[in-house]
């Protein structure tokens, strides 16, 4: 385990795809694999002192675009991806609180039963108080992926990093898909013009776009590699730096 006194970050928001929720079966909730990223986070946050946020996708469960291109209408579509983000909100939730982490689910759809709505405010005030903010359904809005939704509440909240964890065994970001391309080479640091110009697939343009003017850095990083979160905030080189 990788020691240090002093993260980089105190504050940070934590891109989860929901296909890591799915863990090598690819489709719902894989009960061990959120309890790994549930260790990750309690780690950072008891044994560090950092603030964790966290966006959650749906992935796992349906994506808007897939159910458009289906012939459902687009916006009826994304709607029900945002659902299927409260689901593996939900479930995040309660492995970190069956761990005695204290968490907070705000969800950009209103369904008081099962989550906060989203108040920046009230986020913001959840963090200070070292409990675990987990945010829902992206923006509420339709047309927008969960990747603008981790730029946009990073930003809200004051975050002074956007992890993008991947699960896919890809550390970074490469030249070229590495898992079909031998000669493909990782990047470690790149601008937010170049991920645009590149057309970089490794988040949407608008995520892109939002950070960049907002000045706000984006790593993407393995999440599933042993111990990649805290070699990150612990200053070890993980990933791949956007700034």
């Amino acid at each position: 385990m990788v020691e240090c006194t002093e993260p980089r970050w105190r504050r940070i928001l934590l891109k989860l795809s929901g296909e890591a929720f799915a863990g090598e079966r690819g489709f719902g909730i894989d009960g061990k694999t959120i309890e790994r990223i549930s260790d990750d986070i309690i780690d950072v946050r008891n044994n560090l002192g950092v603030e964790v946020a966290v966006v959650v996708g749906g992935g796992n469960f349906w994506r808007g675009l897939a159910g458009a291109e289906g012939g459902l209408e687009r916006a009826q579509a994304d709607y029900m991806g945002m659902l299927a983000t409260v689901m593996n909100a939900l479930a995040l939730q309660d492995v970190l609180e069956q761990k005695d982490v204290p968490t907070r689910l705000q969800s950009a759809i209103r369904m008081p039963q099962v989550a906060e709505e989203y108040i920046r405010r009230k986020a913001i005030r959840h963090l200070e108080k070292n409990r675990v903010v987990i945010f829902a359904a992206g923006t509420g809005n339709p047309f927008f992926t969960t990747d603008t939704t981790a730029a946009l509440r990073a930003v809200e909240v004051d975050a002074e990093v956007l992890l993008k964890g991947t699960h896919g065994g890809v550390d970074g970001i490469y030249t070229d898909d590495p898992r079909t391309n031998p000669d493909a080479t990782k990047i470690d640091e790149l601008t937010y013009l170049d991920v645009l110009n590149r057309n970089l697939r490794v988040m949407d343009p608008t995520a892109i776009t939002h950070a960049k003017e907002n000045q706000l850095p984006i790593v993407v990083f393995d999440l599933m590699a042993e111990g990649s979160l805290r070699g990150l905030l612990c200053g070890e080189s993980i990933g791949t730096m956007v700034r």
